[in-house]
């Protein structure tokens, strides 16, 4: 795993190596073992190498034969060593054992539909100096990240994150409204969207290619999650090739030449990549966990119980009300305003694990890919209801039986039905992008300052959904959740997430779950194989009765999070009580300031639990004074 940055110029002007270096170091905890540059006139080319595989020979930049065609990459090709015979057999000559080498020669033989032959999680940058074509590619899922800007004098910056671009003195540094709206609508800002007008991600599975004979650039995608033809078998033979094809997975993900290990949650998915470890490996797996005192979050005794059934070597830390010391960390690990909480016990694994191991297997994906989530069930019995109801009737119904019920945040479950009633008068994808709000849309209108809501004109962060939608190959109301996951929560949240805590602590971690051989065969299954009788995961729950314990598949799903409501009523009132006095989103008329007092108030009485909506204002405050203010 690495770091990567890159600046080109049409007009080939001089780089300067300087500011090239600086960007790069900036990104030294995603390569502490090495680092290397390449310039010439033009195109400039960074690394930051945290070594792997190949440990003596694999440094980067890396070259042909000849030196014409140089690559920095960011990741790993599993089956790097497949092309490599067949790139031998066309008379490719190797200098190295690295998977890396294998990318500049696939460039040669296939060009930029080499990403296509490409088994792994990658992002890099490729410079041809005989076409004079700058390429770069990103993994089919986005596991790995990759940001680029046009600058003011027309050159190319790009980078793995965003704070190495934050370096180049041209980087123009307004923030854009549609990110701040996605942003407090979800926690996160999907791709390809930055917090800044002026940088975008490359998104998953696209290629970016510059030529300079050529004016525009061309942005291409190279495969889709295709959810069809569904595949005709039945459930027993289905169940034994997921889990076939599950280990296999598993056993392409342990190439390393470094001490390798596993996440272990004690849920479903970390523990079938344990299984497939344990059954894989001659010795004890490694496997880390974290703790957390509150029992209602706490999922410490599954994983014990998964790690006593394979003998791993297990290590465990506690997670306590006293790492929000880690918010001001996180600001500048994710360089952009980023919500999810569970990115502090994200944080604590990875530190945790990299004590022990340089490269981790996560079950990261399983959820998307296998229909894990409570609402999928939810989703797809609302999509029922609409169907039995004409638009004409359904639409006023519950749309007006939305508006007037309360907001009951302190009833019995059973009697909070303001956001089923809301959801059953949408259509089924703005029903879905609702269910994936933290703040639902009329609570953010006030929230905003009214300077703010001008600047926004009218978008509404559910666009985004409904643009995937549009040209989404899924056919029924639960492969259309799962495929706008995939593109949309999976990428811009789970793994950037897991990215940049692991790479901030110098660790290695790989999803075997998202395999996209693995993905597209289940995103073929019938729906009825994923989700039966509101239990998610059916298949893969079925496939694993006789691997793993029975309290570990069919307990309740708890996630990741941690109990940020309870904190801002005790550890981080200090912190709420800061940001209605001096926060800067306030004097940059972002925040409406007495509706934020007023959420304040509010929560820290019990009448509402604002507790999701707060933490999101403390990490855009965070961000604006650790990294844009920096």
């Amino acid at each position: 795993m690495c770091g990567i940055v890159g600046i080109y110029s049409r007009e080939r002007k001089r780089i300067d190596r300087a500011l090239l270096q600086r960007m790069n170091d900036v990104q030294a905890h995603r390569g502490p073992d090495g680092t290397g540059l390449h310039v010439e006139p033009g195109i400039g080319l960074g690394h930051r190498r945290l070594a792997i595989i190949d440990l003596a020979a694999g440094k980067q930049p890396l070259y042909n034969e000849d030196r014409s065609v140089v690559v920095v990459f960011n990741g790993e090709i599993y089956n790097f060593a497949s092309l490599r015979r067949e790139l031998e057999e066309e008379g490719h000559r190797f200098a190295t054992h690295s998977d890396t080498e294998v990318i500049v020669h696939a460039w040669e033989s296939w060009g930029e539909r080499c990403v296509e032959r490409f088994r792994g999680m990658f992002a890099f940058a490729l410079w041809d100096r005989n076409r004079e074509t700058l390429f770069l590619a990103r993994d089919r899922l986005g596991i790995k990240p990759l940001h680029y800007a046009w600058l003011a004098d027309g050159s190319l910056a790009f980078a793995s994150e965003l704070k190495a671009l934050l370096c180049h003195p041209q980087l123009a540094r307004e923030l854009d409204p549609r990110a701040v709206e996605f942003y407090f609508a979800y926690g996160y800002i999907p791709d390809p969207h930055a917090i800044l007008a002026s940088v975008a991600k490359l998104p998953a599975a696209h290629t970016l290619l510059v030529r300079r004979d050529r004016h525009e650039p061309q942005l291409r995608e190279y495969w889709d999650v295709p959810f069809g033809p569904l595949l005709r078998i039945d459930e027993a033979e289905a169940r034994e090739e997921l889990y076939r094809r599950t280990r296999e997975a598993v056993a392409s993900h342990l190439v390393s030449d470094v001490p390798l290990g596993a996440f272990l949650s004690g849920g479903v998915d970390s523990s079938a990549v344990v299984a497939g470890m344990a059954e894989l490996s001659n010795a004890p797996v490694h496997t880390c966990s974290i703790a957390f005192a509150e029992p209602a979050y706490d999922e410490s005794p599954y994983a014990r119980m998964v790690a006593e059934h394979f003998g791993t070597h297990h290590a465990v830390e506690q997670v306590d009300h006293d790492d929000i010391a880690l918010v001001d960390r996180l600001a500048a690990i994710y360089d952009e305003p980023y919500a999810d909480n569970s990115s502090l016990a994200t944080y604590r694994l990875c530190e945790l694990t990299r004590r022990h191991v340089t490269v981790a297997l996560s079950g990261d994906g399983g959820d998307e890919n296998l229909a894990g989530y409570r609402r999928y069930a939810a989703q797809a019995m609302k999509a029922r209801v609409r169907a039995l109801l004409p638009d004409a009737v359904r639409r006023p119904l519950f749309g007006t039986l939305g508006r007037i019920y309360p907001k009951a945040d302190w009833a019995p479950k059973f009697l909070r039905a303001k956001a089923t009633f809301e959801t059953l008068g949408l259509d089924d994808v703005d029903a879905i992008a609702y269910g994936a709000q933290l703040t639902p849309h009329a609570w953010r209108q006030r929230v905003y300052h009214p300077q703010f809501l001008r600047a926004l004109d009218g978008f509404d962060a559910a666009q985004i959904f409904r643009d995937f939608a549009q040209r989404a190959p899924a056919r029924d109301a639960l492969s259309l959740s799962q495929y706008l996951d995939m593109k949309i929560y999976l990428p811009g949240d789970i793994l950037t997430k897991v990215d940049r805590a692991s790479m901030a602590n110098s660790l290695e971690v790989r999803v075997p779950l998202l395999d996209h051989e693995l993905v597209e065969w289940i995103s073929q299954l019938p729906p009825g194989l994923k989700l039966r009788g509101g239990e998610g995961k059916y298949l893969f729950k079925k496939c694993l009765e006789t691997r793993l314990p029975r309290e570990v598949l069919y307990r309740k799903k708890q996630g990741f999070d941690v109990p940020v409501a309870r904190w801002f009523r005790g550890p981080l009132r200090q912190h709420a009580e800061r940001l209605v006095k001096e926060s800067p989103l306030f004097e940059q008329r972002l925040l409406n300031a007495d509706f934020v007092r007023r959420m304040v108030t509010e929560h820290h009485a019990g009448v509402r639990d604002n507790g999701h909506m707060l933490w999101s204002i403390l990490l855009f405050d965070a961000f604006q004074r650790h990294v844009l203010a920096a």
